[in-house]
């Protein structure tokens, strides 16, 4: 830390009603926001739900071409989920979902439109988040901080990309395989609620969205000293087991779908010590020259 920092917060102090001053613009651009990005997530709802449902579609082709081929073990499923082995698209019988209750529809929608102006606008968000903190924050740690706010929404649409395309396929999947059709007078058929199937969608996203923030928190920590390389790699086993562990809570319970969480959470903590090891490194080198200084 050098006087020139000390001089550059020195001269940031502002009295608190300014602070209090800048919070309220702050928050009134982050409430226009929200509005705006709710107000064109509500008018196109019905296109997001549907949008949604893509992975419920591709489950009941997945079923309906098994049926068609006799038998489809699971390797050829992940095969077909991930794109490898092509699967025609429609073969499947109409989808049908329900709503028991007049209104529930429209307040499924207004959650939707709710997720969906979070999502949208999480730029701005994070950006107003930024300028607010930014003059309590030394030169070095505001350039530190900017990337993170790049790496912080690639990483969670990583892990909503893996939940729409290949989690969600399999957990509609196994949940359509516990039907009993064609058995009888007796029929047990999959009818999900509109709210139960965007409260499922939006669970795992934030689910495997907030899990591969792990990097970022883990640097974050590093920066601030809390974390270094070396507590990390000893603790790797217990990370493994607790990334594991957190797999089984949040998918489903059949294997497959625990390892899609839990293999890119073990990938995730290495790249987090080599992220932590990088800070380290540069670290040494700073005060390697400050010292010459």
């Amino acid at each position: 830390m050098s006087f020139h920092d000390d001089d550059e917060i020195e001269a940031s102090r502002a009295p608190l009603l300014d602070h209090l001053t800048e919070l309220r613009s702050r928050l009134i651009v982050c409430a226009a926001a929200l509005a705006f990005g709710f107000v064109i997530c509500f008018a196109f709802s019905k296109d997001i739900y549907i949008f949604l449902l893509g992975p419920f579609v591709r489950a009941a082709d997945l079923i309906a071409a098994q049926k068609a081929s006799g038998h489809q073990g699971m390797f050829d499923l992940f095969l077909a989920v991930i794109g490898v082995k092509s699967v025609a698209h429609g073969q499947a019988e109409s989808l049908h979902l329900v709503y028991t209750e007049p209104l529930e529809f429209f307040f499924t929608k207004v959650k939707l439109a709710g997720f969906g102006a979070i999502v949208l606008t999480f730029p701005v968000l994070a950006f107003q988040l930024y300028r607010f903190v930014a003059p309590g924050l030394y030169k070095r740690e505001r350039k530190a901080f900017l990337p993170f706010l790049t790496a912080s929404p690639v990483l969670f649409l990583l892990g909503a990309a893996l939940v729409y395309f290949i989690m969600l396929p399999f957990v509609l999947w196994f949940s359509l395989n516990q039907q009993i059709m064609g058995s009888g007078p007796i029929e047990v058929q999959l009818l999900p609620k509109v709210s139960d199937y965007l409260t499922l969608v939006t669970s795992l996203l934030l689910a495997f969205g907030l899990c591969f923030q792990l990097p970022v928190v883990l640097a974050l920590l590093g920066m601030a000293g809390i974390v270094t390389t070396q507590m990390l790699a000893a603790a790797r086993r217990y990370a493994i087991v607790g990334v594991f562990v957190v797999a089984a809570i949040l998918t489903p319970p059949d294997p497959v779908s625990m390892m899609t969480l839990a293999l890119p959470g073990v990938l995730l903590y290495e790249v987090s010590i080599l992220c932590v090891w990088l800070i380290e490194r540069r670290r040494k080198r700073e005060d390697a020259y400050a010292d010459l200084a």
